[in-house]
C-alpha cells in the first residue's frame, strides 16, 4: 500500500476458494485498506486464480445452521466492498467463478487477463440458486438481458464472452491485467474522493438498500439443501478429492 493505491491481493490456499478463514482474512485486508490513506484500491488473486467461488470439499460438511453462518459472513464481506466509497477495481489475473465472480462484480471496474481462463456464475448449473448478495452485483452492474444469460444459463465464459456481456471492462494480456488495473485505479484516485463517494454512494443506493434488507438466505439454503443439489454437489466434490 502507499499514498495512492493499495494492491489487495488474495492469497488464502488452493484456488483462492471461499471459505470461512479465507473471507475473515480478505476482511482483514479490507481492515488494513480502510485504515490506509491509499485512494483506491485493487483486488486480485495469484497463480491461475483470481477465486474459484465457494470451498465445495469444506463447505459441504456444513449443517443448515453452519452454512447460515458462512452465507451471513459471504453477504457482509460482499455488501463491505460493494459499499466502499473509495474506488475498487478488479484484476483477474485467473478463473472468477461463482463466489469468484460476485468478488469481481463488486468492483467499479474489471480487467481481465487473455486466454483460458472461465468467468460467470455457475449456481444454476450446481442446483443452488443465487443469494440477495451476488444478485445485487450482478443486476446493478449487467443489462436485463446480460445479468439473466449470466445467472439462469448459469454458463462459465471466456474473457471475449465475459467483455460483451458485461462482466468485465477490459481484456488484456496476461503479463499486463495487473498493471492496467493500477493504471484505472490511478484514473480513479485522481478524481476528488468526495464526489467520487458521493457519486458512486448515489448509483449503488438501490442495490445497498437490497443488501441492508436481505431476507434471501433461508430461501438459498433451501437450494442448497435440496436432493438436486446436494447430488450435483457430491459428484463435484468427489471429482475434486480424487484430483487432490
Amino acid at each position: 500500500m502507499n499514498d495512492e493505491i493499495a494492491v489487495l491481493r488474495m492469497q488464502g490456499g488452493k484456488a483462492n476458494a471461499l471459505r470461512p478463514e479465507f473471507l475473515e482474512r480478505l476482511s482483514g485486508l479490507l481492515d488494513a485498506f480502510d485504515d490506509s490513506p491509499a485512494r483506491a484500491g485493487v483486488l486480485t488473486g495469484y497463480d491461475k486464480f483470481f477465486s474459484a467461488g465457494l470451498d465445495l470439499v469444506t463447505l459441504s460438511a456444513l449443517d443448515r445452521d453452519g452454512m447460515g453462518d458462512f452465507m451471513r459472513l459471504f453477504s457482509r464481506v460482499m455488501s463491505r466492498l460493494y459499499n466502499c466509497p473509495r474506488p475498487v477495481v478488479a484484476a483477474l489475473n485467473g478463473h472468477a467463478v461463482a463466489g469468484g465472480c460476485v468478488l469481481a462484480l463488486v468492483a467499479d471496474w474489471r480487467a481481465a487477463a487473455d486466454g483460458k481462463l472461465k468467468i460467470g456464475l455457475n449456481e444454476t448449473q450446481l442446483g443452488v440458486g443465487l443469494p440477495t448478495a451476488a444478485a445485487v452485483p450482478l443486476v446493478t452492474r449487467l443489462t436485463p438481458r446480460s445479468a439473466a444469460i449470466v445467472a439462469l444459463e448459469g454458463g462459465l465464459h471466456d474473457p471475449a464472452r465475459a467483455l460483451d456481456l458485461g462482466l468485465v471492462d477490459e481484456v488484456v494480456p496476461p503479463a499486463h491485467v495487473l498493471d492496467r488495473a493500477l493504471d484505472k485505479a490511478r484514473e480513479f484516485a485522481a478524481v476528488p474522493p468526495l464526489a467520487f463517494a458521493q457519486t458512486k454512494g448515489m448509483l449503488r443506493q438501490p442495490g445497498r438498500t437490497a443488501l441492508a434488507n436481505d431476507t434471501s438466505i433461508d430461501g438459498w439454503l433451501d437450494t442448497w439443501f435440496s436432493d438436486a443439489a446436494r447430488t450435483r454437489i457430491d459428484a463435484v466434490v468427489a471429482q475434486l478429492r480424487a484430483r487432490a
